[in-house]
């Protein structure tokens, strides 16, 4: 295992009008704890390996608030806390898979390069989720390091309410993984069918698709025979005046490197680029989402008249993406919202709305209201509250307040995550500007200065 620590600035301000604590008080500590102290690029950047339990000490010790940053991936940063001033233990160098062949269970550290850490413990979904369920549904097991430094293995017979709440908010509760490998045996070479069906732009408008190329279409994966794929999507293609364009019978291995390299069937190995070692440019962009079960006729109205009627004439690079993950058959679903965190398997749909620019780009005087105003029409239309509609935590909005954020991310899940919140962090030792409150807290104003 390989740990490293960071810092972010020379100088961390604990609080409005508090002492700021230096750089030599946190390196001090850090090294006092065994945590190695390493500059990028070094021998020791590579080679090092410490539990990261004496960083989150040192943490408490200092009242600095901590972060674990694994894959990387957070819409908002929330790997360097979302802020400045955040002690920030940086995992990238955990990238190790072990895999038992006797349990068919896998350990698998948090920094792999796939973005374990986020798929696993908040709620992601593919192209295989109708028949396997989310990413954290095969989760055996963790071990967690708490906001007290310790660290404790969890399951569901050892400390079974923060297994509950990791698979589907684990950001702040940081873990090595232990996970097991799904039951792989209905994904032979025989039924896996990948497929992309190309819709009429017109007589094909608001349903679910994205923009790509100025035409919606829509792809996934079908489990089944070349006859079963297409009498299954036959209605589908009817009903959006469709067509059947690409699709090829492949095992599971062949499907995942497909959609590992910009939709194209050609799976040799110079052409896969499934593990991502050094990242590329990052974007800036600004992205949104909603979950929901569909859209009544005024919404969809609502959906579709912004997408022609304001969206196609912004020249960026924007796009939605409407992913069918749920519904009575799908196995997203069938555990029902309380079996974890994730509070959204009532929901069919998932859509998410991005907008980027370059990475050199300043963000546009309309890079937020594009989004921000698509999305408010159609809610507008939407029976009022949040029950009808929600927003998915892997697309994060930073535009919405804590409260907002909360609520929409965690549903009905949120007072008993919140309960736990201060059962295991009452001081908010890991914290983003979203983070949950412990349950205390009972407003959902506009959190301290930290």
């Amino acid at each position: 295992m390989h740990s490293l620590a960071l810092i972010l600035g020379g100088l961390l301000p604990i609080a409005q009008g508090a002492t700021p604590i230096s750089w030599a008080n946190i390196n001090a500590c850090l090294r006092g704890s065994g945590v190695p102290i390493d500059e990028q690029g070094s021998i020791d950047w590579n080679r090092d390996a410490a539990a990261y339990n004496g960083a989150v000490n040192c943490g408490r010790g200092l009242n600095i608030k901590v972060s674990a940053k694994a894959g990387g991936h957070s819409y908002t940063s929330g790997g360097f806390g979302g802020e400045n001033g955040h002690l920030v233990v940086q995992l990238d160098r955990m990238h190790n898979v072990t895999l038992d062949p006797t349990t068919n269970i896998a350990t698998v550290q948090p920094g792999t390069r796939v973005g374990a850490s986020g798929h696993m413990t908040s709620g992601d979904y593919g192209m295989s989720s109708h028949k396997y369920g989310l990413a954290l549904d095969i989760v055996e097991g963790a071990t967690v390091v708490l906001a007290n430094g310790s660290a404790v293995e969890t399951s569901a017979t050892q400390y079974a309410d923060l297994f509950w709440a990791i698979r589907g908010r684990g950001a702040e509760l940081r873990h090595r993984g232990v996970l097991a490998a799904p039951d792989l045996r209905g994904a032979s070479q025989a039924d896996l069918v990948p497929r992309d069906a190309r819709l009429d732009p017109e007589n094909g408008r608001g349903l679910p698709g994205r923009r790509g190329d100025g035409r919606p279409f829509a792809e996934g994966l079908f489990y089944g025979d070349e006859s079963q794929m297409k009498s299954s999507i036959a209605p589908f293609l009817a009903a959006a005046n469709g067509s059947l364009t690409t699709y090829q019978q492949v095992n599971w291995l062949d499907a995942i490197k497909h959609y590992s390299v910009d939709n194209t069937f050609n799976t040799t190995a110079n052409d896969v680029v499934v593990d991502y070692v050094e990242p590329g440019p990052p974007d800036n962009f600004f992205a949104k989402s909603l979950t929901l079960n569909g859209l009544n006729g005024k919404a969809a109205q609502a959906f579709v008249d912004y997408w022609y009627g304001v969206a196609n004439k912004v020249d960026r690079r924007w796009f939605f993406q409407i992913d069918a993950a749920g519904g009575p058959n799908s196995n997203y679903s069938k555990p029902g919202n309380g079996a974890t965190a994730f509070a959204h398997r009532d929901k069919t749909f998932i859509i998410q709305f991005y907008d980027a620019v370059g990475s050199s780009v300043a963000c546009p005087s309309n890079g937020l209201s594009l989004l921000n105003d698509w999305v408010s029409n159609i809610t507008a239309a939407l029976p009022p509250g949040t029950g009808s509609w929600r927003a998915y935590a892997n697309y994060r909005d930073p535009t919405l307040s804590r409260g907002e954020a909360q609520r929409l991310y965690y549903g009905a899940n949120l007072e008993r995550l919140r309960r736990l919140k201060l059962q295991y962090d009452p001081d908010e030792r890991f914290y983003f500007p979203q983070s949950i409150e412990p349950w205390r807290n009972q407003s959902s104003a506009t959190p301290r200065l930290h």
